[in-house]
C-alpha cells in the first residue's frame, strides 16, 4: 500500500513513519484484546492467523493479556515483532494501572517504540467492524449489542465503501444484554457465560411473564425501565418475580442434572421463557426499524449468539451475516480489520472482503502429532482412508473425538476440533451429557451435507459458521432427533466440498451407509473447559470424557 501523503493521516502514532513520502507500507497488522475472551490476531496481506488466550491456556473466557495468543499468531506466520507494522488495540483504556500493565506488556514483546504502532479501537466500533468488514458487502447497516463496552451497549453504523459511520447507540445502563445477563445469574448461572443455557432451558416451557416494563426499544436504542444493572438488576428481578435468589444455584444444579418438573423448577423456565421471548420481540422491533434503511445487515456482539434472536432477524433480513466469532473473542480481528481497512481507505484501495471459513487458528502436522503420541506412550494405529473409518465407527454407534487442520476461530467447533457421533440415535444425547458433564437440557448440533438442507430444514438457507436456529422439517427430526430441540429447533453447519473436504466425505461416507445426510457434532471439550487445541488438549480430553476413539489427522486411538 502506497501512503501518498503524509498529512493526511497528521495525528496518528505512526507519523513519523510517513516523513519520506512515498512510503511503502507493509500490511502486517497484530490485532488485540487484552481483557474479557483475550485473543490475538495477525493479519498479513490476504492471510489471517487468529487465537484465543483461552485455547492456549487452558482457562476459560480468559481475562488478561494475550501473550500467549500474540507469539502464537506471530509463529504461525513467521514473522518477528519487528515485522509488525501496526498494533491495533480493541477497547480504550481508563483506568491508569490498566493501561500501564498493557503497555509493559507490549514493551516485553515489540520492544521501546511499541507506542509508534499503536491504535486503539473502541469497543462497539471493533465489533460492527468485524461484523462489516468480513460480509463482503460495500455497503451495509453494522450492528452491535453486548452487554457493556467502552461506556456503551450497542451500535449502528452504515458502512459505505470502507466508512464506518455510527446512526444510534445504546449506553451501557440501558443494556439488552446485561438484562439477559441478569436473568441468567438470577437463574443459578454464570451471566456472560452462560446466557445459552437460558436460551436453551426457555424451550422447555411458555412466557408467562410481561417483561415490556423491564427493557423496551426507543427508536433505535434501547431503554432500560428498570434503572438498574449487574447485580443489583438481579436482585431486583428476584424480588419481582419472587425467585429465592439464594437458592438459585442449587436449583440450576438440579436443573443441569435433569430436574425439571419441580414447582419452583417450572418457574424457572418460565421466567427462561419469558426473557427470551421478550428478547426475540425487541429484536423484531428493531429489525423492522431497520429494514427502512434498504442495506442488508451484519451482525456481531455477545447477544448475536443467541442464535433464535438471530432467525427473527433473518426473516427481515434473509441473507444477514452473523460473524463467527460474534462474542468479545472477535474483537482482536475487528479492531485489526478496521485500521487495515482505513489505510487502504487513504490509497484507495480499499474493497470487500467475504470472509470464507474461520480455520484461522493452529494446526499440528502429522510429526508433530506422532511425536506427542510417542511421548505419552500412546498405542495408536495409522488409517489410509479417515472418511470410511470414521463413518463407519459412527454407524457402530462409537463416540469420535475428531482433531485435524487448523482450529477454528470463534465459540464453534466446526469439524476439526469436533465430538462426533451418530444423530439417529437419540439415546446419545445421555451418553454425551454424561461423558461430557453437560446440562441435559441443552440440545446438540448437526453438520449437515448444504445439498440436502432442503429436506432437512424450513426456510433453509445455507449457514456454515452454527449462527442461526432452524425448524427442523419433520424429515429431520424423524431420521436425525439427537440433533432436534425440544421445541423442534436446529441450530446445523452447512457444509459443503469446499468448506471442509475431509469432514465433508466423513458426512457423505456416513450418508452412504444409513440415507442420512447429517453427523451430530459438539465442540471437543469437557463442560466449562476451553475447546481443545493441541494434541496433547486432545488426548485429556479423550481421556477424561472416556470416548471410544480418538482420531488425530490419520492417526486413531481406541479407549
Amino acid at each position: 500500500m502506497i501512503i501518498k501523503d503524509y498529512h493526511s493521516i497528521t495525528g496518528l502514532n505512526l507519523r513519523e513513519n510517513f516523513l519520506n513520502s512515498p512510503f511503502q507500507f507493509e500490511t502486517m497488522i497484530i490485532g488485540i484484546h487484552d481483557g474479557h475472551d483475550a485473543g490475538a490476531v495477525l493479519i498479513d496481506g490476504e492471510k489471517i492467523y487468529a487465537v484465543n488466550e483461552e485455547r492456549l491456556n487452558r482457562v476459560k473466557k480468559y481475562r488478561g493479556f494475550p501473550e500467549l495468543s500474540l507469539k502464537k499468531v506471530l509463529e504461525m506466520a513467521q514473522a518477528t515483532p519487528e515485522d509488525i507494522e501496526l498494533i491495533a488495540v480493541a477497547g480504550i483504556f481508563r483506568k491508569r494501572s490498566r493501561l500501564l500493565e498493557l503497555e509493559a506488556n507490549l514493551k516485553a514483546i515489540f520492544g521501546n517504540e511499541f507506542k509508534r504502532k499503536i491504535l486503539f479501537v473502541e469497543h462497539h466500533l471493533a465489533h460492527s467492524a468485524s461484523a462489516y468488514y468480513t460480509s463482503g458487502w460495500r455497503e451495509a447497516l453494522a450492528l452491535s449489542i453486548d452487554a457493556a463496552g467502552d461506556g456503551l451497549s450497542s451500535s449502528i453504523y452504515i458502512g459505505r465503501d470502507g466508512e464506518m459511520i455510527r446512526i444510534s447507540q445504546s449506553t451501557y445502563l440501558d443494556s439488552l444484554g446485561d438484562f439477559y445477563a441478569s436473568i441468567t445469574e438470577l437463574l443459578g448461572f454464570k451471566p456472560m457465560r452462560h446466557e445459552g443455557k437460558v436460551m436453551s432451558l426457555a424451550a422447555y416451557g411458555e412466557p408467562t411473564y410481561d417483561l415490556s416494563n423491564i427493557i423496551e426499544l426507543n427508536g433505535l436504542s434501547f431503554d432500560n425501565k428498570l434503572g438498574l444493572i449487574g447485580v443489583e438488576a438481579t436482585k431486583k428481578l428476584a424480588e419481582l418475580f419472587s425467585y429465592p435468589l439464594s437458592k438459585a444455584k442449587e436449583i440450576a444444579l438440579q436443573m443441569k442434572k435433569g430436574s425439571l418438573e419441580g414447582e419452583i423448577q417450572r418457574k424457572a423456565i418460565e421466567i427462561a421463557a419469558s426473557a427470551q421471548k421478550h428478547l426475540e420481540e425487541l429484536v423484531d422491533e428493531l429489525g423492522i426499524k431497520l429494514t427502512e434503511y434498504g442495506l442488508p445487515l451484519a451482525y456481531a456482539g455477545g447477544v448475536a449468539q443467541n442464535v433464535k434472536a438471530n432467525a427473527v432477524l433473518r426473516a427481515h433480513f434473509p441473507d444477514i451475516w452473523v460473524f463467527p466469532a460474534m462474542d468479545d473473542g472477535g474483537l482482536a480481528l475487528g479492531a485489526a480489520l478496521f485500521v487495515k481497512a482505513q489505510f487502504e481507505r487513504l490509497d484507495g484501495k480499499w474493497k470487500p472482503f467475504k470472509l470464507e471459513h474461520v480455520y484461522l487458528g493452529p494446526s499440528y502436522d502429522e510429526e508433530q502429532i506422532e511425536t506427542v503420541l510417542k511421548e505419552e506412550g500412546v498405542k495408536y494405529e495409522e488409517v489410509g482412508d479417515v472418511p470410511s473409518f470414521v463413518a463407519d465407527s459412527l454407524v457402530e454407534g462409537r463416540l469420535v473425538g475428531y482433531f485435524q487442520g487448523a482450529m477454528e476461530y470463534g465459540p464453534r467447533a466446526l469439524g476439526n476440533r469436533s465430538i462426533l457421533a451418530d444423530p439417529r440415535d437419540e439415546g446419545v444425547k445421555k451418553k454425551l451429557n454424561v461423558a461430557l458433564n453437560r446440562d441435559v437440557f441443552q440440545p446438540f448440533a448437526p453438520s449437515m451435507l448444504e445439498e440436502r438442507i432442503d429436506e432437512y430444514l424450513e426456510d433453509a438457507y445455507p449457514n456454515k459458521f452454527m449462527t442461526m436456529s432452524y425448524m427442523a422439517t419433520e424429515r429431520m427430526i424423524e431420521e436425525a432427533p439427537a440433533v432436534v430441540h425440544i421445541d423442534g429447533t436446529t441450530r446445523p453447519q452447512t457444509l459443503t466440498n469446499e468448506d471442509n473436504l475431509r469432514y465433508y466425505e466423513i458426512i457423505k461416507r456416513f450418508e452412504k451407509a444409513t440415507g442420512v445426510g447429517i453427523v451430530l457434532n459438539t465442540s471437543f471439550n469437557m463442560h466449562g473447559e476451553p475447546i481443545v487445541c493441541s494434541p496433547q488438549d486432545a488426548l485429556k480430553s479423550f481421556r477424561k470424557a472416556k470416548l471410544d476413539i480418538l482420531v488425530l489427522e490419520s492417526f486413531v486411538i481406541h479407549f
